[in-house]
C-alpha cells in the first residue's frame, strides 16, 4: 500500500496534528503495522494497523474486548501512572462516527497513541523475564473483577482438541501431498495426544475456570522503558476469556527457548532454566492470589502445553499448504514444527523439577 492510501486512511481518524510521515513498524505474524510520525511535537506519533479480519472475523467484537479491557486498565492505574495514563495502557483513537476501527471497503484499521521512550526486545534474560512474569499476572489480576463480558476474538484458540482435530483433518485432506514426509512427527503427537487435552476436561468437570487472559504473551508483545522494566502491554488481539496456562505456558514457549521458534538447528534447543524460574517467581507473586490449586498445579503442564499445540498448528498448516502464518520458504512451517517438538521433550523432561520449583515458591 503506497503513502497517499496510508494518509487517506490515517485521515478517517480523530488525530492530533499533521502527518509528517508513515514507514513500517515491527514485523508481526498477523497484522501490518506502520508508525504514523506528526509534524508537531506537541502532538503525539500513532500506531496504524490494518487488522487481519480473515484471522479476526468479528472486528467489532474484537474492538469491544480491547476497549473494555483497556479502559479497565486505566481505571485502575493509581499514583504517578495515573497522571501519565498514555505511557501504561493503550489509547485508541476515534472515527468521527465514535469507532475505533475503520473499513476502507476491503480491510479494517484501526489507530493507537505511539507510547514513546520504549521499546520492544526479542530475548529476555532472567531480569526481565521475572519483570515480565510480574506484569503478566497482575493485568491477568487487574482483569478478574472485569465488569464487561468479553468474546473470543478467535474461537477456542487454545482448544488442544480442536487443534489436534484440525490437524487429523489436514492429514485427511492432504491438500498439497505433504503428509508422507511428517511420519515421525505425527506419531510423536499421537504419543502425547490425551495427555495434552487435560484442560479441556479439567474445565468440562467444573473444575478449570476461564478468565481474561492476553494470550499471546511473547515478550515482543510488550513495551519496556528505557531502564529495561515493562511498561505496557500491547498487542491485544487475543485478550479473551481462557485459561491461565495461555499467558504462562506460552511465554515460556518463547523466551526459554534458546532458539527461535524457526530455528533449524534442533541440537542446540534448550529449555532455559534460569528463564522458567524467575518469570515463574513474578508470575505466582502477582497472581498467586487468584490462582486456584488446579491451576497453579497445572503449570508445568502448561509449559509443556504451549510447544505442543504450537507444533500441531505450524504442522496442521504446513499440510494445508502454509495457509495461515507467513512463511518465508517451502518447508518454515515444517522446521518450525521439529523446532517445537524439540523443545516440548527438553521440557517434558524437566516436569518433575517444575512441579517442585512451582510448589516450594
Amino acid at each position: 500500500m503506497n503513502k497517499d492510501q496510508l494518509l487517506s486512511i490515517i485521515d478517517s481518524f480523530c488525530i492530533e496534528g499533521t502527518v509528517a510521515d508513515v514507514r513500517p513498524l515491527g514485523n508481526g505474524l498477523i497484522n501490518d503495522t506502520y508508525l504514523v510520525l506528526t509534524a508537531q511535537s506537541e502532538h503525539p506519533d500513532y500506531v496504524l494497523q490494518r487488522i487481519n479480519h480473515h484471522i479476526f472475523t468479528n472486528v467489532p467484537l474484537l474492538q469491544h474486548n480491547i476497549e473494555s479491557v483497556t479502559n479497565h486498565l486505566r481505571s485502575k492505574l493509581t499514583g504517578a501512572d495515573a497522571n501519565e495514563p498514555d505511557r501504561h495502557v493503550l489509547r485508541f483513537i476515534p472515527t468521527p462516527a465514535g469507532t475505533t476501527f475503520h473499513f476502507d471497503g476491503s480491510s479494517y484499521w484501526r489507530l493507537s497513541v505511539f507510547i514513546a521512550d520504549t521499546v520492544t526486545v526479542n530475548e529476555v534474560t532472567p531480569d526481565s523475564s521475572y519483570d515480565c512474569g510480574r506484569a503478566f499476572g497482575h493485568f491477568e489480576q487487574q482483569l478478574t473483577d472485569l465488569p464487561e463480558q468479553l468474546g473470543e476474538t478467535i474461537p477456542d484458540f487454545h482448544n488442544m482438541e480442536l487443534r489436534l482435530r484440525q490437524l487429523q483433518e489436514a492429514v485427511d485432506h492432504d491438500a498439497v501431498q505433504r503428509a508422507r514426509l511428517v511420519n515421525d512427527e505425527l506419531k510423536l503427537i499421537s504419543i502425547h495426544a490425551d495427555e495434552m487435552c487435560i484442560a479441556e476436561q479439567l474445565h468440562r468437570q467444573g473444575l478449570l475456570p476461564k478468565r481474561i487472559c492476553h494470550c499471546d504473551t511473547k515478550v515482543n508483545n510488550m513495551l519496556f522503558d528505557r531502564d529495561g522494566r515493562v511498561r505496557c502491554i500491547i498487542d491485544l488481539d487475543t485478550v479473551m476469556p481462557a485459561y491461565v496456562f495461555s499467558d504462562y505456558g506460552d511465554f515460556l514457549r518463547t523466551a526459554a527457548n534458546t532458539q527461535a521458534e524457526d530455528s533449524p538447528q534442533l541440537d542446540a534447543i534448550e529449555f532455559r532454566w534460569d528463564i522458567f524460574e524467575a518469570f515463574t517467581r513474578g508470575y505466582l507473586e502477582s497472581a498467586a492470589a487468584f490462582l486456584t490449586p488446579v491451576e497453579r498445579n497445572h503449570l508445568p503442564f502448561a509449559v509443556m502445553l504451549f510447544p505442543m499445540m504450537q507444533a500441531v498448528r505450524f504442522l496442521a498448516d504446513y499440510l494445508n499448504g502454509d495457509v495461515y502464518y507467513k512463511t518465508s520458504y517451502a518447508d518454515h512451517n515444517l522446521v518450525r514444527t521439529r523446532n517445537q517438538l524439540h523443545y516440548f521433550q527438553q521440557v517434558e523432561a524437566c516436569r518433575h523439577d517444575m512441579a517442585h520449583m512451582i510448589e516450594t515458591t
